[in-house]
């Protein structure tokens, strides 16, 4: 074959990778509208998006449109994009601190914004002033502030970033542990219990329009810094070698992976795991450049979360299992397996 066949061949080869990646993206959102407790035909499905798109005037049941317009879609796109968010972050995590357990969740991050929401909400942080996702914002960038300060000061390895990610979990879960003990009363804490663990039964339409833009703006920054992600794989020293303007792109990259793990963590909770699996199994299907693992780790984590969102709802009859849970019984089989792959590796 010739190089001009190879270099045809590839673009075709990616445009496929990347129309199948997104007939599996509809799909699963699809997927997420019809099935729960009451299953919906496609095609009732079809007409409530033709009426509120297109003003077709299709007759449908309104409970059936309230419960397909108001809550399954939004829920099923609010999971989709938090999904992809994760999955980003843990991708941008792995590649500037090259280890294989990076991700906001073993950092801390998520913790320190599950702290900030929490204070914001029942501890009347701000006067007022602040919404959860300032404070959720907040809180993920302070635990990550922290997590490096101690990184470092513990001689600055990857390995010691992962357990000082450890220790600022744990110390940002027990500030929450705290704050709802201090201030909320029993139905609240109940609330605020149920969702630290993830929860999307709350989700309607304005955080739809919080999550989508925030999954989209960290997509796209990603992207962009692509290539300079994959300078960072040779470490920080070889990335200014070639020309990567180290302390900029680190703290754009960082202050990306805040925005996006503040945003979904303040709209569904503390969700685990999304983003230290599928970064790892994308690199495995698509390899480790990550002009390609950065739209397959978003697709995928899309995926993986509305199908997680979807097994949450179907898994005990006529309850909702937080979707936290149900990410931690696929995540933790995964991490153990990242654990195995990379024993002896720094």
């Amino acid at each position: 074959m010739t190089a001009a066949a190879v270099s045809g061949a590839l673009p075709r080869s990616l445009a496929l990778r990347g129309a199948a990646g997104t007939a599996a993206l509809l799909a699963a959102i699809l997927t997420g509208v019809v099935v729960g407790e009451t299953p919906l035909p496609l095609r009732t499905v079809a007409a409530v998006l033709a009426n509120h798109l297109w003003g077709a005037g299709y007759p449908i049941d309104p409970i059936d449109a309230g419960i397909i317009w108001a809550y399954r879609l939004p829920r099923t796109l609010v999971a989709a994009a938090c999904g992809a968010g994760l999955a980003l972050s843990g991708v941008v995590l792995q590649a500037l601190v090259r280890n294989a357990l990076a991700d906001p969740y073993l950092l801390g991050v998520s913790a320190g914004a599950g702290a900030g929401a929490v204070a914001v909400t029942i501890m009347g942080l701000g006067g007022g002033l602040l919404g959860i996702s300032a404070g959720a914002f907040g809180g993920a960038g302070l635990a990550f502030l922290l997590v490096a300060a101690l990184a470092r000061a513990a001689g600055g390895g990857s390995a010691q970033l992962v357990l000082a990610g450890i220790a600022g979990s744990q110390l940002f879960n027990a500030l929450t542990s705290f704050f709802i003990a201090k201030s909320a009363n029993a139905e609240q804490a109940r609330g605020i219990m149920f969702w630290l663990l993830g929860n999307l039964s709350g989700v309607r339409w304005p955080d739809v329009v919080l999550a989508m833009p925030a999954a989209a703006a960290g997509f796209l920054v990603c992207l962009w810094f692509a290539r300079a992600m994959d300078a960072f794989s040779f470490g920080s020293s070889s990335a200014a070698s070639l020309g990567v303007p180290v302390r900029f792109v680190q703290a754009v990259l960082i202050g990306t992976v805040t925005l996006m793990t503040a945003t979904m963590v303040s709209i569904v909770g503390s969700i685990g795991f999304v983003g230290l699996v599928i970064p790892h199994a994308m690199r495995f299907l698509v390899g480790p450049r990550h002009a390609r693992l950065v739209p397959a780790a978003a697709l995928a984590g899309a995926v993986f979360l509305i199908a997680a969102d979807i097994a949450s709802r179907m898994l005990i009859p006529g309850q909702v299992v937080p979707i936290g849970v149900v990410t931690a019984l696929v995540g933790a089989p995964g991490f153990a397996l990242i654990l195995i792959r990379n024993r002896g590796r720094s």
